[in-house]
């Protein structure tokens, strides 16, 4: 296992397999960067690295699309696995598994390194200097609120006792040079601190990180137990410590590779419309809600910084494909510290992570002797929807049997028609329900509250009533088979 140092180590792994797309035409950051990141994820191009970017006056650059899925039909989830140190060719099983069991490892905490030579502080504003103007900020979609600057960098922040390091993503919405506002929603962790902050009357120190080594965003993007520091389980998922240095104006320690560092407070109160903003579900979201303002006190940032940008909307993008994945590896160590046989979790892409697959062994009923289908996914609801957290944030669970692969598209649709019962066999949960989950109503939404439906597709036991597929690999002989593949191209 190896790991990429920084954002420009990760272009350069993109670039070795194919799949980034340098654009050295002018560019605007005005909906245009947004609009091309956007359309290379409905056609699954590689991922767009705009170098021209018009106004700029400081050399910045843009990358679109940072953990979309791959255009190399032969490695969709090679942009997933090069940034947690797998190779480009991973799975989607391994890719999962590889996430659940650093659950369990020991973590590696970050390593402090001085400030003379961190990339990051190549350039050193503070007071008035530090502005966003210096910056030409991204606008994503046509509708939102106001130009985005946040979409897949990090906020660094830590409880006021200092027991809680955590790194985490929200959007964050430009007000003006100095201002920032954006989501920052208990239970959400980036929400718990704040909220810590806010019961003593202080403001919350921050730091906003762009860039950096491409595990940060992943992990910050994933659901992690409250509690555990993000920058500990990233050096155990790659292997090696995460480099950090120390803030200029606040008591935080950042990834000393990051392209761009904005540092501040967030305010107590809810000071600010934030919103709207298109969102994961695929449609252009009207909520808006009072937020926190981010105060901008300095800015370091390396020579030519590389802002990321993600485009949210239709799947599939970063929200699909690295939350998705994170829930899917949450909800898969749940199961497994049950004691379920469980192969593996996912959600598919394209579901918008409305839909959750897990796929069962040949022998769970061997290992749970006298357990029918029916309590078997009853016990699998009960560790989904009775554990809480982001595991419960899941509308439509369906259990399958292991000999299909549910990233796999064509398989996984097909196995959903044919197994699954019109009318029967699933039971409902009460469940945890986001406001942006399109699929309930209103007062759902609005109370936070609903349904979750688990459905039993588990196939009869051998010599019960289950069959072969009429499929190449199960309809005939292996040596006709062998002939067959020997033969392909004569």
């Amino acid at each position: 296992m190896s790991h990429l140092a920084d954002l420009r180590s990760y272009l350069d792994a993109l670039a070795a397999i194919g799949d980034l797309k340098t654009v050295d035409r002018p560019v605007s950051a005005d909906l245009e960067a947004a609009a091309h990141t956007r359309r290379s994820y409905e056609l699954r191009s590689p991922a767009p690295f705009f170098t021209n970017i018009v106004d700029d006056r400081i050399g910045m650059r843009m990358f679109g699309a940072p953990v979309g899925v791959s255009s190399r039909a032969d490695m969709p989830l090679a942009r997933l696995a090069l940034s947690v140190g797998l190779p480009p060719t991973t799975g989607a099983a391994e890719l999962v598994d590889h996430l659940v069991h650093t659950r369990d490892a020991e973590p590696v905490p970050p390593r402090p390194v001085p400030a003379a030579g961190a990339p990051c502080k190549e350039n050193v504003l503070l007071g008035d200097d530090a502005t966003l103007d210096r910056f030409v900020m991204p606008r994503i979609h046509e509708k939102d609120g106001g130009h985005y600057l946040n979409t897949w960098g990090v906020i660094v922040a830590k409880t006021p006792d200092g027991s809680w390091n955590n790194w985490s993503i929200t959007r964050i919405m430009v007000l003006d040079g100095k201002r920032m506002t954006g989501l920052v929603i208990p239970p959400q962790h980036l929400g718990l601190v704040w909220q810590a902050w806010a019961e003593r009357g202080e403001p919350m120190p921050y730091a906003l990180v762009q860039g950096g080594a491409p595990a940060i965003p992943f992990v910050a993007g994933i659901p992690l137990p409250r509690g555990v520091d993000e920058g500990g389980y990233i050096g155990a998922l790659q292997g090696a410590p995460v480099d950090v240095v120390r803030c200029e104006t606040v008591d935080l320690e950042v990834p000393a590779h990051a392209e761009v560092v904005i540092e501040g407070h967030l305010s107590v109160g809810r000071d600010s419309m934030e919103g709207p903003f298109g969102e994961y579900a695929g449609y252009a979201s009207n909520h808006t809600s009072l937020q926190p303002v981010f105060s901008v006190e300095a800015i370091t940032h390396r020579d030519a910084p590389i802002w990321p940008i993600v485009a949210e909307g239709r799947p599939a993008d970063e929200y699909h494909t690295v939350t998705g994945t994170g829930r899917a590896a949450n909800a898969l160590y749940g199961l497994r510290r049950a004691g379920l046989p469980v192969t593996t979790v996912w959600m598919p892409f394209p579901a918008a992570m409305h839909w959750t697959v897990v796929t069962v062994p040949d022998n769970w009923r061997a290992v749970l002797p006298g357990v029918d289908s029916a309590e078997f996914v009853h016990r699998i609801g009960e560790v989904i929807h009775n554990s809480g957290g982001p595991s419960a944030m899941m509308p439509t669970t369906f259990v399958l049997d292991d000999d299909v692969d549910p990233s796999d598209e064509a398989d996984l649709l097909w196995a959903l028609a044919t197994r699954l019962h019109p009318r029967d066999r699933r039971e409902a949960w009460d469940t945890v329900v986001l406001p942006f989950m399109a699929c309930y109503t209103d007062e759902e939404r609005k109370a936070m509250r609903g349904p979750g439906v688990l459905h039993d597709g588990l196939l009869p036991a051998w010599g019960e009533g289950r069959l072969d597929h009429a499929s190449f690999a199960q309809a005939y002989p292996a040596e006709i088979r062998r002939r067959v593949v020997d033969h392909w191209d004569d």
